[in-house]
């Protein structure tokens, strides 16, 4: 049976493959997704996409497992848009990123469609602890 805990599930996966992506290696990430001109390769920006990549595996450790609602899976599809917003910005307006930045948006695009499907499939709380 399919409940809430699937889409819940998969949301997390995004964040715990790029995040980990990003921690793992900051300055592969760097290379093949910022675009020559703003590259650094810096001990630094390593540091800061490292950090970056720390935040979204723990971000995706809070998804998994914690307990989700109508309304978190509503609050989060919402608090998704303005990513949609950075991504075409910042390929297409001022060129920072490359293609390879597509893959996020694909991914917020995987996450928009996996909130849908946890909100239609979550129960309606009725009391305030449920």
């Amino acid at each position: 049976m399919l409940t809430p805990l699937w889409p819940q599930r998969l949301l997390a996966l995004p964040f715990l493959i790029l995040g980990g992506w990003c921690l793992i290696a900051p300055q592969m990430v760097e290379r093949l997704t910022i675009t020559p001109a703003y590259q650094h390769l810096s001990p630094a920006s390593a540091l800061f996409i490292g950090c970056f990549g720390a935040q979204a595996v723990l971000g995706a450790l809070f998804i998994a497992f914690s307990r989700w609602t109508k309304r978190t899976f509503a609050i989060y599809a919402a608090a998704l848009l303005p990513f949609f917003w950075f991504n075409y910005y910042f390929l297409f307006v001022v060129p920072v990123l490359n293609r390879w930045m597509m893959l996020d948006f694909v991914s917020n695009l995987a996450m928009l469609a996996l909130c849908y499907w946890g909100w239609r499939t979550a129960p309606i709380r009725l009391r305030a602890d449920d």
